[in-house]
């Protein structure tokens, strides 16, 4: 980790790169309450290049609550640093005022309470304004999109994220890469693909049978911008058969592949790039441990862990950027490129408060048009908060929404025991606010919905989690190839996060009965989300809602069931 106090500092020691964060900009501004689109938008213009990114948008076009992580556990060489850090630590490090817009947009402490004032984030046509303000000073700046982008809601489901196609167009990215997207199944990614006005890129997706890079999805293109050779070389995400179902893709293979990226940009360099920009969707520790390995890139575009960085992270000579997730930020970074080489670099993390930022209105009528057909059922409402009741998902362990999908798990599955998904992506709820058929979706949406009700041992179920913890927790980040940890109902458990596999879980407890798990007793479990195909069972949409229809108003016991040490 680097913190703002030795950033400038150490930047100007690597090779006499220096660069600058326009976030303290807009905390001032925000700590002042003095919230206008022209001091958000304030910037600079610095060098010769100027990026755009946005990353895991997750097919929210509509402004959104985003609450961030109260819970984000490093481990091994990553303990306590940067993305790690959360709450009062991180508004401490990047000096952010308690209550401030700032301590909103980055930080959940106060979260409901602050939403209430600073209301709803992001809208796709919010964006689009903050991609035109820069456009207007930049008219070559590269826009790139770090995928997870054709996912996450009833309209992309519906539409097989032409919805989401549509939009995104319009806002004229110069290229994207891919996660989620896949999921949609390769008929239907290799059809809008085919489609699409720009570069889809990715140089570790190759052809599962040959062993061979495909020609769909090149390894990178190159760009001109501000009399600069751009290559931008897409990294997709690298363990797309193990984190969702490989059946839905069986053509393609994917994996980090280190080395090939390393004589991609080798190539792009013998070609005359000039700077080298890696779209990336590894998440933020494995671009981190990708940048200690791999030489010669000077920018990566992060995206996968939904992490909102309001400075770039330096490793050796490569910057590292963190956008966040949901349409909650746009990133600007202007580049100084000179005789071959970055010199330098000014960064500006921009929240799209949505109440502060005008909409485009080309595109804000090109998204009621994409969700005019579905309006009466995204609108129906199923139930409401309790006025102390806020539902989120992001963090390590169980989320609120979680929470609320795995008590309807086994409610309606009669199930003793819930696995949920350890998904990042997900809006927020505040207290004393409807909950619709469109909120539920949007922590629900998927291809492999079905929700399966099984029979486990406590063994298996032991097993389980073990393997789950460790595509979080194993202190190599390459090994980290899920989300975040299974959430559970019915079950609690301990965890020591500084433990090898096979050790980390244990006290394992039936919450109703209060009684250890028995390894050899079978047990009645629901989950959803399961990769494995012919999968059988309701929607789990369909089984949320029910659940929230019979309670009316949701309100939820405290979850302490998991004990967490060696964070």
């Amino acid at each position: 980790m680097i913190s703002r106090r030795d950033f400038l500092q150490t930047s100007m020691a690597a090779a006499a790169l220096y660069g600058t964060s326009g976030f303290g900009n807009w905390a001032r501004v925000a700590a002042q309450q003095l919230l206008t689109q022209d001091k958000l938008l304030e910037f600079d213009t610095f060098g010769n290049v100027s990026l755009i990114h946005v990353t895991d948008i997750h097919a929210q076009l509509k402004p959104i609550y985003f609450r961030e992580p109260s819970v984000n556990i490093g481990v091994g060489g990553n303990k306590g640093a940067v993305p790690h850090v959360t709450g009062a630590d991180f508004r401490k490090l990047y000096g952010i005022d308690d209550g401030s817009p700032s301590a909103y947009a980055l930080s959940h402490s106060d979260f409901s309470s602050l939403a209430k004032g600073y209301g709803r984030v992001g809208g796709l046509d919010r964006v689009s304004t903050v991609i035109n303000s820069i456009r207007a000073t930049r008219p070559d700046a590269l826009l790139l999109d770090g995928g997870d982008t054709w996912h996450g809601s009833y309209t992309c489901h519906h539409t097989q994220g032409q919805d989401m196609v549509n939009v995104m167009n319009a806002l004229k990215p110069d290229a994207m890469t891919f996660h989620w997207e896949f999921t949609l199944g390769s008929e239907r990614v290799n059809e809008i693909v085919e489609g699409l006005p720009f570069a889809a890129l990715g140089q570790n997706i190759f052809d599962a049978e040959w062993d061979e890079p495909t020609e769909l999805f090149p390894p990178y293109k190159f760009f001109e911008s501000g009399g600069v050779k751009v290559a931008v070389i897409g990294q997709a995400f690298p363990y797309m058969p193990i984190a969702n179902p490989g059946w839905m893709f069986p053509e393609y293979s994917f994996g980090i592949r280190d080395e090939r990226m390393q004589e991609m940009v080798d190539q792009v360099r013998s070609k005359g790039a000039e700077l080298v920009v890696c779209l990336s969707h590894n998440g933020f520790d494995v671009d981190k441990q990708m940048a200690g390995k791999v030489t010669g890139i000077d920018v990566i575009l992060s995206g996968h862990t939904h992490d909102a960085l309001p400075e770039p992270v330096l490793v050796g000579e490569t910057i590292i950027v963190a956008s966040g997730s949901n349409g909650k930020f746009v990133s600007r970074v202007d580049l100084d490129v000179r005789d071959g080489r970055m010199m330098g670099f000014r960064h500006k993390l921009i929240p799209i408060f949505s109440d502060v930022i005008t909409p485009d209105p080309d595109v804000a009528q090109l998204i009621d048009a994409q969700r005019a057909p579905y309006v009466d059922q995204l609108s129906e409402v199923i139930g409401r908060t309790a006025e102390d009741q806020t539902l989120y998902r992001r963090g390590n362990f169980n989320g609120t929404w979680d929470d609320l999908i795995c008590d309807a798990l086994i409610s309606e599955r009669e199930a003793d025991i819930a696995l949920s998904p350890g998904v990042r992506w997900g809006p927020s709820i505040l207290p004393g606010q409807d909950i619709t058929r469109e909120d539920i979706w949007n922590v629900t949406s998927m291809s492999y919905g079905e929700a399966y009700r099984t029979e486990m041992t406590g063994e298996f179920l032991h097993v389980v989690l073990e393997d789950v913890a460790d595509n979080l927790f194993n202190p190599d980040p390459y090994y980290q190839q899920g989300g975040d940890m299974v959430r559970v109902g019915g079950i609690g458990y301990r965890i020591d996060v500084t433990k090898p596999q096979g050790s980390r879980i244990t006290e394992m407890t039936l919450l109703k009965t209060g009684e250890r798990i028995d390894p050899s007793k079978t047990y009645q479990v629901a989950g959803w989300a399961s990769v494995n195909e012919g999968t059988e069972g309701p929607k789990i949409w369909d089984v949320v809602e029910a659940h929230i229809a019979k309670q009316g108003t949701i309100s939820l016991d405290p979850n302490n069931s998991v004990k967490v040490v060696g964070a």
